[in-house]
């Protein structure tokens, strides 16, 4: 029996959300040729299912309609005859453009431990459910547009990840952990934020050649879309992604860059404010030397920075983002140049760069990934 038949089909087909993997040709029931994708993408089937009530005929040809699994999510993709089907993937077009994106209200940059309140509205932290009904944060992540964060796999599907912890929902809008409600100055001039948003999570997109277990930890990435879109506000805004090709070409070797969150990682805590440090760019050779030693190989998607004693990425969060200032067309915007990965332990040794993940090599896939 299909695993199809051993469940009721429409409450099977209607859990189906949404797939990474790009659709494939297929044949319907009648032999006819369709496409393989998620039911909500394919409006007759949706349109079929609603039916009441739902004959036994219009059953078997939605379980003949399966056609494989998505690899994201483990769940049925469905062979679809709807012309419409192919245009779902527009990812490039959901990016916001700098001007959208990459903008903050504070002017205060480089500096200091704590942030400013409205500093790096991109941030979010990510929030696990664990057992007896008790939250915890544990990484970080970066909002990349109004549906989706992105943040590192091993914060998905990592191998310290317990399994009793579901990554249930995405905070963003956070700076003091500890208060309900955020405020900055004193007397006349105080700054207060909204309470921070917790966005519940449609889906996990670990990237599909993720190796949790591998020492080297490539392709430590992965999407976060929201069930709902957020809305923006001077607390809440996206990154910038480095699409133009002169960020991807850049050279971040000494490079001053930013590193930002409160330091949650899988195993630690650090602060209750959203801290920052600045950071300069390592060359891969020169971090290969270093990291050798623990037999680690790293490759060109990934990138190094820092290595000063007291200053690194376990200042930011696991899975947060590593920053960088551009200007082009007299605007000045803030774009995402990589996500907190791995390094020394314990962190901010003298001589031991902390590794991220290079977003300029992960553009494609991201793009190629969300959708409306």
């Amino acid at each position: 029996m299909s695993v199809a038949s051993s469940l009721d089909i429409v409450s099977l087909l209607l859990l189906v959300f949404l797939s990474t993997a790009a659709a494939q040709q297929c044949a319907l029931p009648d032999n006819s040729v369709g496409q393989c994708i998620l039911l909500r993408n394919c409006n007759s089937l949706l349109t079929l299912i609603k039916k009441k009530p739902l004959l036994d005929a219009d059953r078997t040809y939605l379980q003949r309609t399966q056609c494989g699994w998505s690899t994201a999510d483990n769940h049925p993709l469905v062979c679809c005859s709807d012309s419409l089907v192919a245009p779902v993937r527009v990812g490039t077009g959901l990016l916001p453009a700098p001007g959208q994106c990459g903008l903050q209200t504070s002017d205060r940059i480089f500096g200091g431990v704590n942030t400013r309140i409205d500093e790096f509205p991109w941030i979010a932290l990510l929030k696990y459910a664990k057992p007896n009904n008790v939250f915890g944060f544990h990484c970080g992540g970066v909002l990349i547009n109004d549906r989706y964060v992105l943040t590192a796999s091993h914060c998905v599907n990592g191998k310290d990840i317990p399994l009793t912890w579901n990554l249930a929902e995405v905070r963003l809008g956070e700076w003091d952990t500890s208060t309900a409600q955020d405020c900055e100055g004193l007397g006349d001039d105080v700054d207060c934020s909204p309470p921070p948003i917790d966005a519940l999570i449609e889906l996990k997109i670990p990237h599909p050649e993720y190796v949790p277990t591998s020492l080297e930890q490539y392709n430590d990435i992965a999407l976060l879309r929201l069930q709902s879109s957020v809305p923006y506000s001077d607390f809440i805004k996206p990154i910038c992604l480095p699409t133009q090709a002169e960020l991807q070409a850049r050279d971040y070797v000494g490079f001053r860059m930013q590193v930002a969150g409160w330091g949650r990682t899988a195993t630690a805590r650090y602060s209750n404010v959203k801290q920052k440090v600045a950071v300069e760019g390592v060359s891969l050779d020169a971090c290969n030397q270093v990291y050798q030693r623990e037999q680690v190989l790293l490759r060109q998607s990934q990138l190094c920075a820092g290595g000063e004693a007291g200053k690194d990425s376990c200042q930011g969060d696991s899975g947060g983002p590593l920053t960088g200032l551009q200007t082009s067309g007299g605007l000045q915007y803030w774009y995402l140049i990589g996500l907190v990965s791995f390094g020394p332990t314990p962190c901010g040794q003298a001589g031991w760069p902390g590794v991220y993940t290079k977003v300029d090599q992960y553009v494609d896939w991201i793009t190629a990934t969300i959708v409306a």
